[in-house]
């Protein structure tokens, strides 16, 4: 009933908000995927409360595919720094790591919902539906800045990790020559490119009209 889908949608929207507000305060590289990953689930339960099951499917199927790719490139970088999961002592590792690099942060960009990879497809269909459903203005807000939050440790995490200063012991190793790490990471990569079109393609009936005013059809762009 309509009591039941408000309070999901009120569980899930704190769900979302919390776990990435943790994400952006964690050291810990398999931590900050993990909340992630509690955050994308929050957002499947934000889409069930509006009734989009199929959606909400959709998006665990291409989160699936672009997590499993994030988890495994983060299993690489421990690997190789030493065993260590503190990303206070990564940094730099594009340049050891460079086929790593593309692919974890490709991974990121997907799970940011960036246009045309698959996290956008079913993230973005949430989004704009979540908007023509609108529940008011407060539950709007707090979906744009939940989004906005993953953007951040995204982003935090591939500036901590790639590109900043080396900064932990001396020992660091090339694990790029092991080929049967690299094989399902570049598989996975290909299939978190192409994944979010063809399954919408395969999932979904002929397209319905979304009406939505300039802004909102932009904003979640925008954040």
């Amino acid at each position: 009933g309509e009591t039941d889908s408000a309070l999901l949608l009120f569980i899930s929207v704190m769900t979302m908000f919390m776990s990435g507000v943790v994400a952006i305060f964690e050291y810990d590289l398999k931590k900050i995927i993990a909340l992630s990953t509690l955050s994308q689930l929050g957002m499947m339960m934000f889409s069930i409360s509006l009734g989009l099951f199929e959606l909400a499917f959709f998006h665990l199927l291409t989160h699936a595919l672009f997590k499993a790719l994030l988890f495994l490139c983060a299993g690489i970088l421990i690997h190789g720094v030493g065993n260590t999961q503190d990303i206070r002592s990564f940094g730099g590792l594009s340049l050891n790591f460079p086929l790593v690099t593309v692919c974890m942060n490709l991974a990121n960009l997907s799970l940011c919902g960036v246009p045309f990879l698959a996290g956008f497809y079913s993230k973005d269909l949430i989004v704009e539906l979540a908007c023509q459903y609108s529940w008011g203005v407060f539950i709007l807000c707090m979906m744009f800045i939940c989004l906005s939050l993953t953007v951040l440790y995204s982003v935090r995490l591939t500036y901590l990790s790639f590109v900043g200063v080396y900064s932990g012991g001396p020992s660091i190793s090339v694990c790029e020559s092991d080929h049967s790490l690299i094989g399902p990471v570049v598989i996975l990569s290909f299939v978190s490119l192409i994944s979010g079109p063809i399954l919408s393609w395969l999932s979904f009936p002929p397209p319905v009209l979304i009406f939505l005013p300039v802004f909102l059809k932009w904003a979640a762009l925008l954040f």
